[in-house]
């Protein structure tokens, strides 16, 4: 939280490390132990995160289509976002204003519908339509944590990707 008020405060290139390791009442080096850098406060290790969607489509059963594993997968993102509402919607504010933070979120989804991909092919789907489902995993999710960090009360985000995906059925239905 330390460094999300500062990025507040003073926005986030004027915020240096030292800033808010001071702010977070740690030294520097313990700051560099979690952190390889300040972006890393908003982004961390996407393992936890992307492990929510690609343990899901795995959960699946056998007999999923492919189209229900990723349903599964969306929904399950409520469980992982619980209690994160309030935190996430000053986190995408300060990736907002920052084109360099708007990249590396890109680069956040670019890694996750990798994932999902690779999720959906251990499956048997084949890797052209596993590659176009990822996608549309991860426009949905993305399209409803947008929805989602925008209300000012927190929802059941899985609910809410769901939802948009079957929004993004009916557009090409």
């Amino acid at each position: 939280m330390a460094a999300i008020e500062l990025f507040e405060e003073r926005g986030f290139e004027a915020t240096t490390v030292a800033d808010i390791a001071a702010r977070a009442g740690v030294t520097e080096r313990t700051f560099f132990r979690q952190f390889a850098d300040k972006r890393e406060v908003l982004f961390g290790d996407p393992g936890e995160y992307n492990a929510t969607f690609t343990d899901a489509i795995a959960a699946a059963s056998a007999d999923a289509a492919p189209i229900d594993a990723v349903t599964a997968a969306l929904a399950a993102t409520g469980a992982y976002f619980e209690g994160r509402h309030a935190y996430a919607r000053r986190r995408t504010a300060v990736i907002a204003a920052n084109p360099a933070l708007t990249e590396r979120d890109q680069s956040k989804h670019a890694k996750l519908t990798d994932a999902v991909a690779g999720a959906l092919r251990e499956r048997g789907v084949e890797a052209p339509r596993a590659a176009l489902l990822a996608e549309l995993c991860t426009v949905a999710f993305h399209q409803a944590f947008l929805r989602w960090a925008a209300l000012d009360h927190e929802t059941d985000l899985g609910a809410l990707a769901v939802e948009v995906l079957g929004e993004l059925r009916a557009a090409v239905a």
